[in-house]
């Protein structure tokens, strides 16, 4: 049903599939690269592409991610991101702050 090469790079160990009502296969497969700014814009190369609308949200649930992380990792351990909602610039995983603390 699917035949190609995947856009990037998964973890082996953590791919699982299922089969529900014996006629829907569910293929969970994990990135190895899950930053922010390597959000993938098709299953396969060239292939199934995301929906413009859906390829925005899965950036901007990534960048909130990654912002919770570096929080957490840094002055407001636990700051409670769960109604939080992002815009300007998150593409390709929102502004660079890693200079910031230096």
């Amino acid at each position: 049903l699917l035949q190609g090469k995947l856009f990037d790079s998964t973890i082996t160990d953590e791919a699982t599939w299922t089969l529900e009502d014996r006629k829907l296969i569910r293929i969970v497969l994990m990135k190895t690269n899950r930053d922010a700014g390597n959000c993938w814009t098709s299953l396969l190369e060239n292939e199934y592409a995301a929906d413009p609308w859906v390829q925005d949200q899965m950036q901007r649930k990534l960048t909130l991610e990654r912002f919770q992380r570096e929080a957490s990792s840094r002055a407001n351990p636990g700051f409670d991101f769960s109604g939080a909602e992002i815009s300007g610039n998150y593409s390709k995983g929102g502004p660079d702050f890693s200079s910031l603390g230096k």
